[in-house]
């Protein structure tokens, strides 16, 4: 359920602007993109777990700002970012 150390780096390495570069918006979001994947995963097999439920939407809610907020500094980099990701809007 939880991104693995593996997994991270390689976003980190993928999407960051320079070397160790773990705290642009483009690298936020893809990490918590990859969590919302995988809690998505988790919730469709345990649909009562509320609790994680919740986790999601708050992870889904601070994407959002971050996006927003990427999209007011430089919308091209939010552009990109979108389309890297496959996310709508």
């Amino acid at each position: 359920m939880s991104i693995t150390q593996e997994r991270k780096t390689a976003l980190i390495e993928q999407y960051g602007r320079k070397e160790g570069d773990t705290g642009s918006p483009e690298v936020q979001i893809s990490i918590l993109t990859e969590r919302i994947v995988n809690l998505t995963e988790h919730l469709k097999t345990h649909k009562k777990d509320f609790h994680s439920r919740r986790g999601l939407l708050i992870m889904v809610g601070q994407r959002r700002r971050l996006l927003d907020y990427l999209k007011s500094k430089n919308v091209e980099r939010y552009q990109v970012i979108i389309k890297e990701l496959g996310l709508r809007r």
